[in-house]
């Protein structure tokens, strides 16, 4: 699961990211956003919506979505 901050929700992570690139050589990017990566194993995947907002992620700030690394993308 990746869960993110939602647009426009500070993200101070991110933008020191961003402020560092150009410093270390790299231009042209902007809109950084620092998120985290979950992993679980679950033997019913149909719970992993339930688990993510009431648990891993803050619906109120942030985005998320479930990836399951058994589909080849």
């Amino acid at each position: 699961m990746l869960v993110r901050p939602k647009s426009g929700i500070l993200d101070p992570q991110g933008q020191a990211v961003e402020r560092a690139l150009p410093a270390l050589g790299f231009s042209g990017v902007s809109d950084v956003r620092i998120g985290r990566m979950i992993e679980l194993d679950v033997e019913d995947p149909a719970l992993l919506p339930e688990i993510c907002e009431r648990l891993l992620a803050n619906p109120l700030i942030e985005d998320w979505e479930i990836e399951d690394p058994e589909i080849e993308a």
